[in-house]
């Protein structure tokens, strides 16, 4: 008897057009990337704009410039998670229809004195999850959660989250009518055939909602790998928020060398300077994910030694 063949691997990067690249984006992408040819498998990537009020205008064309200017080659065309919204859409009403989803009255307001979550939000007290209150109408759809998760990620290690009493039922439609990143992802990455998401540690504590949405639509659930994500001299991690410099302002060889080393790489001195492409094929030849430090979070190089005239090119 044949044994079936593993389903080939199909990677992804899927930055948020909301400003340009940071070290953090190179980390993200640079991991992803590697871990994708290491197995010979394709890298796709995703623009990730369906929360269109926080998009700047022309940053998308910027991150595909920067993109090819650091070298990298994606497979297929990039996916645009605006153009989908008729997907997401049918996936929400898959929820209800199923009464996973039910509407939600609350507001901002409303859930201030709310328990936090692990990842910043408020745990949900389920005011609506019997019904709207009288008088009340709806502004927002939201998943009703049961159980636990648990997963091993590749990187991070034994996953546990008690999704009800840790976060609560989550936001799937926004009170502004636009579809959460929570859903949306989970359609993406199962209609791209993603089989293996590796992506900063700061998404962590997405990946228990994640995994339950594509166990209640009936999607396939990939592996993860959460690397960890570089903080600036303050502790709070590379952002457009926290004014994270530009990548383009850095020369992409001594760049990518400074992603290698965060990521636990370990490059040979002897590539400083070297071509840009030299770097790409010792870094495809020498990946190993098991040398990615098991943390959450590392204070980011000092790039500012980076000066843009070195070598790289």
């Amino acid at each position: 008897m044949n044994t079936p063949l593993a389903p080939s691997y199909v990677g992804r990067f899927a930055p948020s057009p909301t400003g340009a690249l940071h070290f953090g984006s190179l980390i993200a992408a640079a991991g992803s990337y590697l871990e994708a040819r290491r197995h010979s498998g394709r890298w796709l990537l995703r623009i990730e704009d369906v929360d269109t009020p926080r998009c700047i205008p022309g940053a998308a064309d910027g991150i595909l410039r920067t993109l090819e200017r650091f070298g990298f080659e994606w497979d297929g065309e990039p996916v645009w998670q605006s153009r989908r919204l008729a997907v997401y859409a049918d996936a929400l009403e898959r929820l209800k229809a199923a009464g996973h989803a039910y509407a939600c009255a609350c507001s901002r307001r409303e859930l201030a004195q709310a328990l936090l979550a692990r990842d910043g939000s408020r745990i949900y007290p389920g005011t609506c999850r019997n019904g709207l209150p009288p008088g009340r109408l709806a502004r927002a759809w939201r998943v009703r959660v049961a159980g636990s998760i648990a997963f091993d990620d590749a990187v991070q290690g034994a996953q546990l989250e008690d999704l009800e009493h840790e976060l609560g039922d989550f936001v799937v439609l926004r009170a502004d009518g636009l579809f959460a990143y929570q859903l949306a992802v989970v359609v993406d990455d199962a209609d791209a055939g993603v089989t293996h998401v590796v992506r900063g540690a700061d998404l962590l504590d997405s990946t228990g909602r994640q995994r339950y949405l594509q166990r209640l639509l009936g999607m396939p659930e990939p592996h993860y790998a959460h690397l960890p994500v570089a903080t600036n001299a303050a502790g709070e991690k590379l952002s457009k928020q926290t004014l994270a410099r530009a990548i383009d302002e850095l020369p992409p060889g001594a760049a990518l060398l400074a992603a290698l080393a965060f990521l636990g790489q370990n490059p040979p001195s002897q590539l400083a300077g070297a071509p840009l492409a030299e770097i790409w094929q010792w870094a495809q030849t020498h990946w190993s994910i098991a040398r990615v430090p098991r943390r959450r979070a590392i204070p980011a190089p000092g790039l500012h030694r980076l000066a843009p005239s070195a070598g790289g090119e």
